[in-house]
């Protein structure tokens, strides 16, 4: 057995001894949940200044020292999210440096996901932004997963309408993730001169499948990737570039696909397609170690998904299955051990000591 396969199993066997071996249905807990508050971090000497990080100040969010996170917050997903949020601050050098950009749906209780992110986290520097359903949901085409569906997923496409025109660049992180890396390496990817987001490339994938019969067939539609060497990624982790995005206009080109999306019907995956269609080919590449993706991968029958061959600097549960779920009904995948030290929500069991 390798050595990383040793850990998983290890943090696997602790975690069963830890709870019940009693088997019950998953019930969604009750909202708002309780969460308990995050040990505060604080920066390494070699560190840029944080005096002009501060949230007593309104210009905080234009530092141009700090390390820019957006994500979406929503009631469904906010154990997730906290989770993420304890994650990428345990493991930076520059945590006070980290500013969160946090998007929400504009029917979402705002002031009580405000009041959970600043008990769990008083220290945070953040903001909140309310995306209006109403501008995308008349494009949303019916995919093979409602889940995927919701306004609030499409929200990525809409950061740089949404934050600051100070911001220049933003990570931007799915919810199901936890990074066992520091964020700075990411931030710090470069991008080229016509490349507006970085992210993972899974070249190996079938990029076909992402799209209907309809759209190859037709080569007016198949031509959009003719001398493009298009390759799969996924957009739960991307390193953008604000001003170049709003100098294309790139919100507009993802809208133009998803109007004849709904004429013509070209493809079945809620947002992702469109961002293929915009950029695949014309990305900058990153590790693949920096998106271990389809952890949420249905334990049916005990079909639980592994990590990808390499190194690990953030695992991410896409897919139907999420750790917070299959660990609550004590129907946990071995990864999921991973997710757990980092669950902030007040629970009747406890790990490690």
């Amino acid at each position: 057995m390798k050595p990383q396969q040793l850990t998983i199993f290890i943090l696997f066997l602790l975690f069963l001894s830890s709870t019940s071996t009693t088997t019950s249905a998953y019930t969604a807990p009750s909202i708002p949940q309780e969460f308990r508050e995050a040990p505060e971090f604080y920066n390494s000497q070699e560190c840029p200044s944080t005096n002009n990080i501060n949230t007593n100040d309104d210009n905080f969010i234009c530092s141009d020292n700090g390390i820019h996170v957006a994500m979406t917050l929503d009631a469904s997903y906010i154990r997730g999210s906290m989770a993420a949020i304890f994650s990428i601050l345990q493991h930076s050098a520059c945590p006070q440096s980290i500013i969160f950009h946090f998007v929400t749906s504009a029917s979402s209780d705002t002031s009580l996901l405000n009041t959970t992110i600043s008990s769990s986290f008083p220290y945070l520097k953040f903001q909140l932004y309310t995306f209006d359903d109403s501008a995308v949901a008349g494009l949303i085409s019916t995919s093979i997963r409602s889940a995927l569906d919701c306004p609030l997923n499409y929200a990525r496409s809409y950061l740089p309408n949404l934050l600051p025109l100070c911001v220049k660049k933003v990570v931007y992180l799915d919810s199901d993730l936890v990074l066992v890396d520091d964020i700075s390496k990411l931030t710090a990817i470069p991008l080229g001169k016509n490349e507006v987001l970085a992210a993972p490339e899974y070249c190996n994938a079938n990029f076909t499948t992402y799209f209907t019969p309809t759209f190859w067939s037709n080569p007016s539609l198949s031509l959009t990737f003719a001398n493009r060497k298009a390759c799969y990624f996924n957009t739960g982790v991307m390193v953008i570039d604000l001003d170049k995005w709003r100098e294309g206009n790139y919100t507009k080109k993802i809208e133009e696909w998803m109007e004849l999306q709904k004429r013509m019907r070209i493809y079945e995956l809620g947002s992702l397609p469109p961002f293929l269609l915009v950029f695949a080919g014309h990305i900058a590449p990153v590790d693949h170690r920096w998106n271990q993706h389809g952890l949420g991968g249905d334990n049916f029958r005990g079909l639980c998904r592994d990590l990808h061959p390499g190194p690990v600097s953030l695992l991410h549960w896409s897919g139907k299955g999420k750790p917070w779920a299959r660990l609550d009904a004590n129907r946990p995948c071995p990864l999921d051990a991973l997710w757990a030290p980092y669950d902030l929500l007040k629970t009747p069991f406890t790990f490690g000591c």
